[in-house]
């Protein structure tokens, strides 16, 4: 084996291994990202169905038993 030889692949090595770090680097990243949003979402949807717990106790308050203005003569 020539020295260019051994060059070449040591070079070629290299770059598969730098190429591949940072591909895996770069989806390490985007995988954190989306949990983290993935989280904050969770969140907010648990806030809104709490918050809709109360309105719905509020409407039923409100909606309740009709009230009649006036009683039937018997």
């Amino acid at each position: 084996m020539s020295v260019e030889l051994i060059a070449v692949v040591v070079s070629a090595v290299g770059i598969v291994l730098t190429l591949g770090t940072t591909m895996l680097a770069g989806f390490a990243w985007c995988v954190r990202r989306i949990e983290s949003v993935e989280e904050r979402l969770a969140a907010r949807i648990d806030g809104v169905a709490a918050e809709m717990t109360d309105v719905k106790i509020a409407v039923a308050r409100l909606e309740g038993p009709e009230r009649r203005f006036y009683t039937p003569a018997r």
